[in-house]
């Protein structure tokens, strides 16, 4: 399933090592992760569910679901799409009986569902007390996901206080676009990520940008991705930290872990949040089956790793994301059977809808997922027409033959760093969900804490890198740095966001801007 031929990628993998997946040995190559290599040797099921014991898999790439848990050297609950693979690694399924892909106890959801649908079993067995209390005990017995590790962590944890003047937490193109401005200006910056590269969503992109030839245009992801990480190791005054996971911001400091070894403690007179954004999901019956998947997840999968996610695809949602999914897909020699789109219009660019339809990809609008199809895996997928008060259409029901289902139907903010340093927030459907209020250079209600990229709102990667311009230069101005010169700088990157975002799908996002404006809100206040 690895891909040895890429027309845009080049794939170098690292050296040659064993891991052992329930004591079995299976290939891997250093720089990849437990579950694309895992998922290189056929392996599908990575974990069962809490209580019904149905079978999960790879799903986001990025550890925001929990469909990958698994014991690792010893450690229960550990998500395998974060953790890279080490020679001799011991890997081990957990919640299942013998193993996740033939768990013994996945009898309990066909059982369960056939006399007790989902959920109802909370209403039965109340009385007599002494029933509901066995029952419950019973009932508990099958929960669970693993076993607490059986000794505890012998290793040296660390401690480091580092005081600077801006932290940039994110290492995507809003964060690093952030650092390099701010650091240009003179501020002293430290850039954290959670991966052992830069480049966020960038590194899985292939297709050329658009815009202007300032903001690259025309310019692979992959390649600007490069082009910001080789800027920031030119610059002395950036201190990147590589597997770094920030879990709080209190009172203007910021906590993080490096490498699951050295407790961080940040003081910065500036922050940055840069946190990017996670996958939407949707629902449909049998949508937790391995083989349905995140687009991003499948682009990690294929892009960065240079693994096939299958042989034959559906593709749901007609987005930008959506199409030029299916294009890399077939790049990659894997079939695209359909586009599903619940709109009744393709919802991305003219120019990526045209190029996938040039390539025979039937696109069903009006249409969505109504089940996935299969025991173990998807095997098929069911669509649907929808009428126009969006209810599904009775006989209109098409079966699609495919071994994976992904879904590309939109992003969320990854907002809860904000939530918890206090920032205001609203609910903006134009934006993609949660996100904080800010004035133009994009300060939120908590002086010194700045919102750049999804985490702001979802938008192209265009403007995300603007975004971390603004934020990171204007910080270094509040802080001393930069004078006019800085000044200026801002204000034309200011001006070529607002060009960027004229047009009609713009339109959408500026209106969803002025409702989070603060300069908007208090003008309509005055």
């Amino acid at each position: 399933m690895r891909l040895e031929e890429h027309p845009i990628v080049e794939f170098k993998r690292g050296k040659e090592v064993t891991i052992y997946f329930n004591g079995k040995p299976v290939k891997a190559y250093e720089g990849e992760t437990v579950a694309s290599a895992l998922y290189a040797a056929g392996i599908r099921t990575f974990s069962r569910s809490f209580r019904f014991h149905r079978p999960r898999g790879f799903f986001c790439a990025i550890g925001k679901c929990s469909s990958c848990l698994m014991e690792v050297d010893g450690i229960p609950n550990i998500r395998v799409c974060k953790v890279y693979v080490r020679d001799g690694m011991q890997v081990k399924t957990q919640n299942s009986f013998p193993n996740a892909d033939g768990d013994l106890l996945g009898v309990l959801d066909s059982i369960i569902d056939r006399f007790y649908p989902h959920g109802s079993h909370y209403k039965k067995f109340n009385r007599p007390r002494i029933l509901r209390e066995f029952v419950t005990k019973q009932v508990r017995g099958f929960a669970g996901t693993g076993s607490p590790p059986k000794k505890v962590f012998e290793g040296n944890a660390s401690y480091e206080e580092i005081v600077t003047d801006l932290a940039v937490i994110g290492g995507g193109p809003a964060g690093m676009s952030a650092a390099i401005f701010a650091a240009r200006a003179g501020a002293k910056v430290v850039l954290m990520d959670e991966n052992p590269f830069l480049g966020g969503q960038l590194v899985k992109q292939t297709h050329r940008f658009f815009g202007s030839g300032r903001h690259r245009a025309g310019t692979r992801g992959i390649r600007i991705a490069q082009i910001l990480a080789d800027e920031i190791k030119e610059l002395k005054n950036v201190d990147v930290r590589y597997e770094t996971k920030v879990f709080g911001i209190y009172d203007g400091v910021v906590g993080a872990v490096e490498k699951d070894k050295k407790l961080l403690k940040i003081i910065p007179k500036k922050i940055v949040v840069a946190t990017g954004a996670y996958e939407r999901t949707l629902i449909f019956e049998n949508n937790d089956l391995p083989g349905v998947y995140g687009a991003g997840g499948v682009q990690t999968l294929m892009n960065v790793f240079g693994i096939k996610p299958g042989n034959v695809g559906l593709i749901v949602g007609s987005g930008n994301v959506g199409l030029i999914l299916t294009y890399q897909l077939m790049q990659a020699g894997v079939k695209v059977a359909a586009i599903v789109e619940a709109m009744p219009r393709i919802g991305g660019y003219f120019v990526h809808a045209a190029k996938v339809r040039r390539l025979g990809v039937p696109i069903y609008t009006s249409y969505t997922i109504q089940r996935a199809i299969g025991k173990k895996k998807v095997e098929a997928a069911e669509i649907v027409k929808l009428d126009e008060k969006w209810s599904p259409v009775k006989g209109t029901e098409k079966r699609i033959d495919c071994d994976f289902i992904c879904i590309a139907i939109g992003l969320s903010p990854t907002h809860e760093l904000l939530y918890q340093a206090g920032c205001e927030m609203r609910f903006i459907p134009e934006l993609g969900g949660l996100v904080p209020l800010r004035n133009k250079y994009g300060e939120t209600t908590v002086e010194g804490v700045y919102v750049a990229g999804d985490v702001a709102g979802i938008e192209e990667a265009t403007a995300a890198m603007m975004e971390g311009r603004i934020a990171g230069i204007d910080a270094a101005i509040k802080i001393g740095y930069g004078g006019d010169e800085a000044i200026k700088v801002r204000e034309e990157v200011v001006r070529d966001l607002k060009e960027f975002r004229e047009g009609p799908f713009g339109a959408r996002i500026v209106a969803g801007l002025k409702k989070v404006s603060i300069e908007e809100l208090q003008e309509a206040e005055a």
